[in-house]
């Protein structure tokens, strides 16, 4: 019998290839999809997508989908309180396993499994340590589609903010940007790609800037994670306004 286990979906590239990993070695039964969000206006956290979309993802992938409403800035006892309850669930449910799309961070890798050992979980980590220039590559070449839906104004020029990831993308990014965006350079929401039944149909709607006080937040596969900059980072979302759903041909 395969193990039952959650994934930790953000709706993002590295979580779509992690998934894409996982569905494909058939190791785990997934029980479901799991996103933070932002409960005060029902967005992804730290992406800034609209949960409407986000249900259209999880729709199209096949799979049952379960969220952690989190307050806008969360302190990270409210995470693990809030998280430590749905897990607890989860165990009644006989699910002992939570996949990530983690490629490097050794300190929240460790975060990640001494947290879930306390429960008598194991973290899996599908792409960990891959060159994430190959990543971006297989993503790509998998037939993934994705847009940039939030960029660190201290990597990228706002003009990134609603580009494609694709083979010019990769070319105009800086030499001190990661590919992955493994720095927290980038953000991404995939619409398409092998692990989808129909494409999510969206129109690129405006450019919001935002900072964020210097306090815990949840990553790019929804964890908490403490903080680890000085100075109050800016982000440039950019929204998705959602269209009709189609069928793939």
């Amino acid at each position: 019998m395969k193990p039952k286990a959650i994934f930790n979906w953000s709706g993002g590239k590295d979580s779509s290839l992690a998934l894409y990993y996982v569905l494909k070695n058939k190791e785990y039964d997934i029980e479901s999809l799991l996103t933070s969000m932002n409960h005060s206006v029902d967005r992804i956290s730290m992406h800034g997508v609209r949960g409407s979309l986000l249900e259209e993802q999880a729709t199209s992938i096949g799979i049952p989908l379960d969220q952690v409403l989190l307050p806008e800035h969360p302190s990270m006892s409210e995470y693990e309180s809030i998280l430590g309850s749905k897990i607890q669930d989860w165990s009644e449910k006989g699910i002992t396993h939570s996949i990530f799309g983690d490629i490097f961070l050794e300190d929240l890798k460790k975060y990640r499994e001494d947290q879930l050992a306390t429960m008598g979980w194991k973290a899996v980590f599908p792409i960990w340590k891959r060159n994430t220039t190959e990543l971006i590559n297989e993503f790509i070449d998998l037939g993934f589609k994705a847009v940039l839906v939030c960029i660190n104004d201290s990597y990228l020029d706002p003009s990134f903010a609603g580009r494609e990831i694709d083979r010019d993308f990769l070319k105009d990014l800086p030499e001190n940007v990661d590919p992955c965006g493994e720095n927290g350079e980038y953000h991404s929401f995939v619409y398409d790609g092998p692990i989808f039944k129909t494409p999510i149909r969206f129109s690129l709607g405006e450019s919001v800037y935002k900072t964020y006080p210097v306090i815990g937040t949840t990553d790019k596969d929804n964890c908490f994670q403490p903080p680890s900059e000085k100075k109050p980072p800016g982000f440039y979302f950019k929204d998705l306004i959602p269209k009709d759903p189609v069928l793939k041909s």
